[in-house]
């Protein structure tokens, strides 16, 4: 098992190295240029071109069944559930195979309502309830598949 993780914009890096370094998983962190910052040292960063879904289509290729990916990207979680790994979201939402076509169906609608001139809300921001709630979804998801 390996933590793949989607991080262009991922604000738990922190908490996914803590939780990784403590049951010794091993951590990949996908960036694109467009979004490249100082390595830290205790997981392996890939980097990819800044084009469309490049880093999607990168974590996609090297997933495996049992792996768990961080993301916030519901086309790629769909993905990764297709390939018998987990997927958990930056406010520790766990992605199930029952819900991601709802999550889809919902991101269309979305799309189509903006795409209309109509207002959609705006996400809340992170908070710190959003953190613990990823940290202990992300414990529970490693000691069951561990």
């Amino acid at each position: 098992m390996k933590i793949l993780v989607d991080g262009d914009a991922c604000p738990v890096k922190e908490t996914i190295s803590e939780v990784s370094a403590r049951y010794k998983v091993k951590v990949i962190i996908f960036i694109s240029t467009a979004h490249w910052t100082d390595n830290r040292e205790d997981v392996e960063y890939i980097t990819v071109d800044s084009n469309y879904q490049e880093v999607d289509m990168k974590i996609v290729n090297q997933v495996k069944a049992g792996d768990i990916v961080i993301t916030n990207d519901y086309g790629l979680a769909s993905l990764i559930l297709a390939k018998r790994a987990s997927a958990l979201s930056f406010d520790g939402r766990v992605f199930t195979r029952d819900k991601i076509d709802y999550l889809l169906a919902k991101r269309h609608l979305a799309a189509k309502l903006r795409r209309q001139g109509s207002y959609i809300s705006k996400q809340s921001k992170y908070s710190k309830e959003d953190r613990e709630s990823f940290k202990t979804n992300l414990i529970e998801l490693i000691t069951k598949l561990g």
